[in-house]
């Protein structure tokens, strides 16, 4: 008889596996950081800033991580949304950028599984007027086996090549006036605030001490004029917090501020490229997978991404020198992407059909002159005389191996080595997590499991505590009450604008209803906080004002 050996269970699925959810209290976050002395102090919560703190953390130093706003408030929830190696980059001769990003692609996609998903990519082939025409076709497809060789075949499917009924299977609308056929490769997508949070929290499981809503308003040095902390201020409070060696990782708003010595010379000349999306009924186009479209009398593409029901049509890339605090997509930006979408496809846009817009800026590292479009997005790590790290460039992709490079810096300022633990590190939710199971047969489980993996059956046992909190928290869209309660409780959501913006993805997908919805959350936010009645009326009012201002801007009306 035939004896099999007993498996033992998985160490890294089984470590980050828990019967209880990690519970983040701010008040508790904000006494860590007055109270303890770090090895690394992170400034900057967006997705490098926050895997800079996972990287450290699982190195085993003591780390705490401060963002000024809200997680991935800035540039990190205001991306395309796409984890992929970049074509154009082998169009500007980067193909090391390309091979080594659908390397970390394929890593987020093993340690965040649920949260990135396989993303097909469609080109059309035009007889004219496309964005290639069938005399490059050919060149076309040897720049898709060049990205395939490069690392897209870590996905496990090659590029493939489409007839004219093929791309209108996937793109019923497509103008069919010229179209011949099209290619199709395959990338992946995540929604970014939704990542960046999950490394932040993961780095909390980890040890670190992480803080939204906490400013840092000055890099403090001792008596020998090494960084020795900071002194931050969050809310009424004032903290010094005290660490070995301080990483500003705070993108785009280095421009404005370095945290370097006063009239310390920059060394790097941060160059805002600022993007827009806008989300469009997604019957307009019913598109099941990203569309290239041409852009007529220019040069840039747009393209389109089904998300849910609303599919995001992007992106712009021009220098901004405006607020970074303020950035939003104009009437004009608008009219350029639905100009694009009215001649690429049969539909009847019109800018009143935008159901919400986002606006931010790629914090590129070049000097003025230039389009921006050309600039290579590299990134750069300088370590002053003083001890400050600083991080900038680079993008979503590939924020884990700017983390790790980051951290390695930090380190040689600590005079300590320690080796990356981040290549194979599971995110919460990820370990054990099979999306081809959750998600097949749709419904509630198939919704939290994209957003929450496995540690959704926390946010079920809310629902099941007490079934009225499965009511729909804003019209149109699937988010429940109970993941709002589970945002304050497990998620650091402070503001009614933390949940709507980020926590959900309301405000980009259903604007105008998550202004409707934003009474309840500020009531879900005061139970579950403790917020007095003042502070939940002016998140109510502060928000209302926003979303105003935001589609004032879009539609033109702003003065």
């Amino acid at each position: 008889m035939m004896v099999f050996p007993s498996r033992s269970p998985s160490r890294d699925r089984a470590g980050m596996t828990s019967t209880e959810p990690l519970r983040l209290a701010r008040q508790a976050q904000l006494d860590r950081l007055g109270s303890e002395t770090f090895d690394i102090l992170i400034v900057g919560g967006g997705v490098t800033g926050a895997y800079a703190a996972l990287d450290a953390s699982l190195r085993g130093y003591r780390v705490a991580l401060v963002e000024k706003n809200d997680f991935a408030s800035g540039t990190s929830s205001k991306s395309s949304k796409m984890v992929h190696g970049g074509l154009r980059y082998i169009e500007q001769g980067n193909l090391g950028l390309v091979r080594h990003s659908l390397l970390e692609r394929q890593r987020l996609r093993r340690n965040a599984r649920h949260l990135v998903q396989r993303l097909p990519f469609l080109f059309p082939v035009m007889e004219k007027d496309g964005v290639f025409d069938k005399r490059l076709s050919k060149a076309f497809e040897s720049l898709l086996w060049t990205y395939d060789l490069a690392g897209g075949w870590r996905e496990g499917i090659l590029h493939q090549k489409l007839t004219k009924a093929e791309v209108l299977s996937h793109c019923p609308t497509f103008n069919e006036e010229n179209l011949l056929g099209g290619f199709m490769y395959f990338d992946a997508r995540v929604d970014d605030a939704r990542l960046t949070l999950n490394i932040a929290r993961t780095a909390a499981f980890h040890g670190a001490a992480v803080v939204n809503h906490a400013k840092v308003v000055e890099i403090t040095r001792n008596g020998h004029g090494k960084v020795d902390g900071a002194i931050i201020h969050a809310g009424d409070r004032e903290i010094r917090a005290r660490a070995g060696v301080v990483v500003m990782a705070t993108g785009v708003w280095l421009r404005d501020w370095t945290g370097r010595k006063k009239g310390e010379e920059k060394t790097l000349h941060i160059r805002p490229a600022k993007g827009v999306h806008v989300a469009i009924p997604w019957l307009k186009v019913r598109n099941d997978c990203t569309v290239t479209i041409p852009v007529p009398g220019r040069n840039r593409r747009a393209t389109i991404t089904r998300w849910g029901n609303v599919s995001y049509l992007g992106t712009t890339d021009e220098d901004y020198e405006g607020d970074l605090d303020n950035v939003c997509c104009t009437r004009e930006e608008l009219d350029f992407l639905l100009d694009g979408a009215r001649w690429a496809l049969k539909t009847d846009l019109q800018a009143e059909d935008v159901l919400g817009s986002i606006a931010g800026c790629r914090p590129l590292v070049a000097p003025p002159g230039g389009k921006t479009l050309e600039i290579k997005r590299n990134h750069e790590i300088h370590t002053a005389a003083d001890g400050l790290v600083t991080i900038v460039g680079g993008k979503l992709t590939t924020s884990r191996h700017m983390a790790e490079q980051t951290i390695d810096a930090a380190q040689k300022v600590l005079g300590q080595r320690n080796r990356c633990q981040t290549k194979s590190a599971y995110l919460l939710g990820a370990a054990g997590y099979d999306a081809q199971a959750i998600v097949a047969s749709g419904g509630l489980s198939a919704h939290l499991g994209e957003r929450y993996g496995t540690e959704a059956r926390f946010v079920s046992d809310i629902l099941q505590a007490d079934a009225r909190l499965q009511a729909p928290i804003v019209e149109g869209l699937p988010y429940t009450e109970a993941e709002i309660v589970y945002a304050a409780r497990h998620e650091l959501a402070g503001s009614v604008d933390d949940v709507l913006s980020r926590r959900i993805r309301a405000r980009l997908m259903a604007r105008d209803a998550s202004a409707r919805a934003a009474s309840r959350v500020g009531a879900i936010l005061q139970a579950e906080l403790g917020l007095s009645e003042s502070v939940v009326a002016q998140q109510v009012n502060d928000y209302l004002a926003a979303v105003a201002h935001e589609k004032s801007v879009l539609l033109g009306d702003a003065q």
